[in-house]
């Protein structure tokens, strides 16, 4: 069984209210940088206080002492979940982790965004388009096991490469959710909620498919079904 987390990628913090009250028995929010920009983190306390549990994905990539200041923030705000990107090298990840160490917050390392493709990827890292999409986000799994992160962020595609690397009680959370038949937009790899929690993910995180749906409950609803 997965749990479902659902991305609030929208600009508007009201738009963010409401679809909160449209979607009964929300446990999970994402926000992300464009949101909390705009709504900052009262929002972020609002929706803590509605019940849901919060991911702060911004994906950091910084200097260590900047980007542990940065998780021990979030902490102190109540997050529940954030992401550090692994490319940012194992100092970097090792000071997050120490970081977020003692407290309630969940921090994970981001492998390969779901938007990339193969060419995309290792063109952007300058490494030649043959190279092994996979076998590259299985690297940075290990990178992040030894950093003593508590979990990766990779595509539908990897979980069941990165599942045996990360051993129990890592989390797997994984993006690119859509529904059967259903347009992917941007994203170039991507799973049904059913085929990704059988895989062994433990968190799937789906956006536009409930956000922009006529009954956003209802779409969430069953997306929590299949991915049990």
């Amino acid at each position: 069984m997965a749990e479902v987390i659902v991305a609030f990628d929208m600009p508007s913090p009201d738009d963010a209210r409401r679809m909160v009250e449209r979607i009964p028995g929300l446990k999970w929010v994402k926000v992300g940088p464009i949101l909390y920009l705009n709504g900052g983190p009262q929002l972020v306390r609002e929706f803590k206080n509605r019940g849901a549990r919060v991911f702060l994905d911004f994906k950091w990539h910084d200097i260590p002492n900047t980007v542990s200041g940065a998780v021990r923030a979030a902490a102190d705000l109540g997050v529940d979940l954030a992401t550090v990107h692994t490319l940012g090298g194992a100092e970097m990840m090792a000071a997050a982790a120490k970081a977020a160490s003692g407290c309630d917050l969940r921090l994970v390392g981001v492998s390969v965004l779901t938007s990339h493709t193969s060419q995309g990827y290792f063109d952007s890292v300058g490494r030649p388009e043959s190279s092994d999409l996979t076998g590259e986000v299985v690297r940075l799994a290990r990178a992040a096991v030894a950093a003593g992160l508590g979990g990766l962020v990779a595509s539908p595609l990897e979980i069941q490469a990165v599942r045996p690397v990360l051993g129990a009680g890592r989390w797997i959370v994984v993006p690119g959710i859509r529904r059967a038949g259903s347009d992917p937009g941007d994203q170039h790899r991507t799973a049904d909620p059913a085929s990704a929690a059988r895989a062994g993910a433990t968190h799937l995180v789906v956006g536009r498919p409930v956000t922009q749906a006529a009954d956003p409950a209802a779409v969430y609803q069953e997306i929590c079904a299949s991915a049990a």
